[in-house]
């Protein structure tokens, strides 16, 4: 059994989970993990597993849960563990597909035919698949401004003899956290309860959201980030992301698992987004989909022949 611990807040677990072919959990804000921190309240960025399976995924999530008096946003353990949820996959999901977020993401060709397969499959096993998806007004900006604060608020506050060996990315979002006018805090603080409402209005009528984990195939270690997605021109270095904003600003759970791969071999994340605190059902769809896939997928060969 292979387990990795981590934390997400542009999808740090998940898009190394899709680009891996693992599987990647980022749950509700107060689920796992917690203790002592200067910023308490945090609920972007989060604790969370990954593993080769939705079953171990479920099986170290158990092993997090629980509540913690030092954290006060924490959770409190539930009745039935997250190994007993998944246990009782089925296939018969309602999903909600949305291939770029009603044209929020970008995706790449190759990424959304993997993903409309695995859906056709998942379609033949009695799932119900539907084109839909939750109003996302002012997403982009609310989760910048939720970011920004973070860092600004965190790194922002470090020594400037460590600072100093900031790149400037980072540099550059704590200066904008700094600069952030009061009344567009206030303002993107209030989306942030609108995009909630709306995301879990809709997710009244379907088991979990389905869309890419990430818009494009994994690029050269040289490439620090991607600036072009599917012919669309990317502005910085977390547009490529976008893909992870809806489930971190909405704090809702959202998980990718493999959903194939592309024609150049490379594994294709498939991203879960599950109701509000409701990783029970999120594991559960997930295994389902996972069983209809074919997967867990066994270890990739990291031998490459000359």
């Amino acid at each position: 059994m292979w387990l990795s611990h981590g934390s997400d807040l542009a999808g740090s677990l998940r898009t190394p989970a899709a680009y891996c072919g693992v599987v990647g959990l980022r749950p509700s804000p107060g689920r796992a993990g917690g203790g002592p921190a200067d910023l308490l309240f945090n609920i972007d960025g989060v604790q969370g597993p990954m593993a080769r399976s939705v079953t171990d995924c479920a099986l170290f999530l158990d092993a997090m849960a629980g509540f913690d008096r030092r954290a006060p946003i924490s959770l409190p353990r539930p009745r039935e563990s997250f190994q007993e949820a998944v246990a009782r996959a089925t296939p018969k999901l309602r999903i909600a597909y949305s291939p770029t977020l009603d044209g929020f993401a970008p995706v790449e060709a190759s990424i959304e035919r993997v993903i409309r397969a695995a859906l056709t499959q998942l379609e033949r096993e009695g799932a119900r698949v539907e084109e839909a998806c939750p109003k996302l007004p002012d997403l982009d900006q609310t989760y910048r401004v939720l970011r920004a604060m973070l860092w600004a608020a965190g790194p922002g506050k470090a020594p400037a003899s460590v600072q100093r060996h900031y790149k400037s990315t980072l540099r550059d979002n704590i200066e904008f956290g700094r600069a952030l006018d009061i009344d567009e805090v206030y303002r993107m603080q209030r989306a942030r309860s609108r995009l909630y409402e709306h995301a879990q209005t809709f997710l009244r009528d379907y088991d979990i959201l389905a869309c890419p984990t990430v818009g494009l195939p994994p690029g050269p270690v040289e490439e620090e980030f991607p600036t072009v997605i599917n012919g669309r021109p990317l502005s910085d270095y977390i547009e490529w992301l976008r893909f992870s904003f809806l489930a971190t600003a909405a704090g809702l759970p959202a998980l990718s698992l493999p959903a194939g791969f592309d024609d150049d071999g490379m594994p294709v994340g498939l991203q879960l987004i599950g109701q509000p605190r409701g990783e029970a059902g999120l594991l559960a769809a997930a295994r389902a989909v996972e069983i209809t896939l074919g997967g867990p997928l066994p270890p990739i060969d990291p031998w490459m022949p000359a």
